[in-house]
């Protein structure tokens, strides 16, 4: 059966626009919360196949979306690279041993020794192709290596970047050589997360706009753009997604063999369509506070769907959905989506 959401991520021609959430398993879904609290921490969820299947499932069962996308973490790499995460309550992600010189670089695992122990990843993602409508995608995903590298760096997540930055500018050299080793990684990660069932890949640079647009492409984007390419090359029937958050002054200087973009909600999505629209179908870009207001996501809906015309674009936010969004306006979000491109 036809996937609609890779037909379109190719820029074919769909019935209507498909559309997905980014963390769409997470919190503001109670039969979610339930799952972890059975897990006992969200880190434990993350290595417990089947009950990772289930949540990443739930969406797809409860919402209709028509792209299911993996529940893990993107901090799962650096972990099974030797670092030390744990999941502090109401402070996030922390690394009791942050990288401050060559020296801690050298004991981390690289290579295939490191992508071979996410092997709960592997497992999760053959249990949810079991399970998983036969129309439906599944997103597989990591996290780009400048934002993998904040966190080992800082240790935690920031404000300010000054650690990672202070290095960036200082010592660009062990930043590059950090960027390298988990470039290395994600490339054979991603392979065996196509090689386990994934219909679909997305790099997340969540941090992207912490660096300042001169040095963009130097420390970040480059080594996406190595990933993506790396990817297209060995499996072109998988689409990639790229999706750097905050950069629409940079959108002039985007390249890399990729097949869609990810616009976030600060950046127009008529300004992306003018910038990039003729070389890759664009994703997003709904600003996720709307969904606290049916009327206001309706609208939103609308003018994304006036703008793009149901051609090259898939629906999304343009970031995460938060954690206090009732369920039925995240429903109301993708029914809205399928109507005004033409889903009955």
């Amino acid at each position: 059966m036809n996937k609609i959401f890779v037909d379109a991520c190719f820029g074919k021609e769909t019935p209507y626009t498909p559309v997905w959430m980014m963390r769409q398993a997470g919190r503001y879904l109670p039969e979610y919360m339930e799952v972890r609290a059975q897990a006992g921490d969200f880190l434990s969820l993350c290595h417990d196949p089947k009950k990772a299947c289930e949540v990443t499932l739930q969406p797809v069962d409860i919402l209709d979306v028509d792209a299911a996308i993996l529940f893990s973490d993107i901090l799962v790499i650096p972990d099974e690279m030797g670092m030390d995460l744990s999941f502090v309550k109401g402070e996030g992600p922390k690394f009791s041993d942050p990288i401050k010189d060559e020296a801690d670089l050298e004991r981390l695992i690289s290579g295939e020794e490191a992508a071979s122990k996410l092997t709960y990843v592997y497992d999760t993602i053959k249990l949810i192709k079991e399970q998983l409508a036969d129309d439906k995608a599944l997103i597989g995903f990591t996290g780009a290596p400048w934002t993998l590298a904040t966190y080992m760096i800082e240790g935690q997540g920031t404000k300010t970047y000054n650690i990672c930055k202070k290095m960036m500018y200082s010592n660009p050299e062990l930043l590059h050589k950090i960027l390298r080793k988990v470039t290395d990684v994600v490339k054979l990660y991603m392979e065996k997360q196509i090689e386990s069932g994934i219909d679909v890949v997305q790099i997340f640079d969540s941090w992207a706009a912490a660096i300042e647009p001169g040095k963009y492409d130097e420390f970040s984007w480059q080594y996406m753009v190595e990933i993506a390419e790396y990817l297209k090359e060995k499996y072109p029937h998988i689409p990639v997604i790229m999706f750097p958050k905050g950069i629409p002054a940079f959108l002039d200087k985007v390249y890399g063999n990729f097949d869609v973009f990810g616009v976030d909600w600060s950046t127009p999505m008529a300004f992306a369509k003018e910038r990039l629209g003729d070389k890759y179908v664009l994703q997003g870009n709904m600003e996720p506070c709307r969904l606290y207001s049916k009327e206001a996501t309706t609208k939103c809906v609308e003018v994304i769907q006036e703008t793009m015309q149901g051609k090259r674009h898939i629906f999304n936010l343009g970031h995460g959905i938060l954690p206090d969004v009732p369920v039925e306006n995240a429903k109301h979000f993708i029914n809205e989506c399928h109507r005004v491109s033409g889903k009955k």
